[in-house]
């Protein structure tokens, strides 16, 4: 069976993904920046609701993957965070500023993780080298990782995405994501043989209404939340194969 992940940024979206079908929650805040680390408590409530596992994103801050002293100490406090609340896995990527995933750096947030699972997230669609560092990222003990084939989405990156299941051979999963939806899900799924996807399913509903003020460039009455129904019909996809 195909599995399904689905990342999320706020509680609701936790019960709305698990309940249309996911196999697994990569749980973040602010979507809307690529995702970053959730908070502990959000880290907690997760662990205590969730069904599926549940993977942190671990991304102190958005911009670029490479992260200075203070921000790679952040990431390791955070792992330990999600270690504490209980949660199943994390998700990590770094690159240095020749673009390529730094080895040293990597493995020490392998290591923070111990028992607990390791996605290598799309820093790796960033990369200057793919080839060289999808071994890096195998030496160091990632289970998995998530790529859009060095595109926009993954079904424009799907002749990469082959080529990486190929090299991967079975010694790490991957996990295409971005634009990932009913309209492309089984194409991308036959021509690269992966075993898991990954999507938003983003939706919206209505929040408050505004007074006059924004507390930011995005529309304060709008809460994005996962969409049950774009979740569950990739789901009945999936199931078809």
């Amino acid at each position: 069976m195909t599995r399904l992940e689905i990342c999320i940024d706020n509680l609701e979206s936790l019960f709305t993904a698990q309940q249309s079908g996911a196999d697994r929650i990569e749980l973040c805040s602010a979507l809307g920046l690529g995702g970053l680390t959730p908070s502990h408590g959000f880290m907690q409530l997760a662990a205590r609701h969730a069904s599926v596992p549940v993977y942190a994103m671990i991304r102190p801050r958005a911009g670029d993957f490479c992260f200075n002293d203070g921000e790679f100490e952040m990431m390791l406090l955070d792992i330990a965070a999600a270690r504490a609340a209980g949660l199943q896995g994390v998700v990590v990527g770094l690159l240095n500023e020749q673009g390529r995933v730094p080895a040293a750096q990597l493995k020490q947030l392998v290591d923070a993780a111990g028992p607990l699972g390791v996605t290598f997230h799309r820093a790796i669609d960033l990369c200057s080298d793919w080839r060289a560092d999808l071994e890096v990222i195998v030496e160091a003990g990632c289970e998995r990782i998530l790529s859009s084939g060095h595109a926009p989405t993954a079904l424009a990156g799907l002749e990469t995405l082959q080529e990486m299941q190929q090299a991967l051979a079975g010694r790490a999963s991957l996990m295409p994501g971005a634009g990932v939806n009913t309209d492309n899900v089984r194409t991308i799924i036959e021509f690269t043989g992966v075993s898991e996807v990954h999507m938003s399913g983003m939706g919206w509903r209505g929040g408050m209404v505004p007074h006059g003020v924004n507390m930011g460039t995005s529309d304060d009455g709008r809460v994005n939340i996962t969409d049950g129904a774009k979740v569950a019909a990739v789901r009945a996809l999936l199931d078809q194969g």
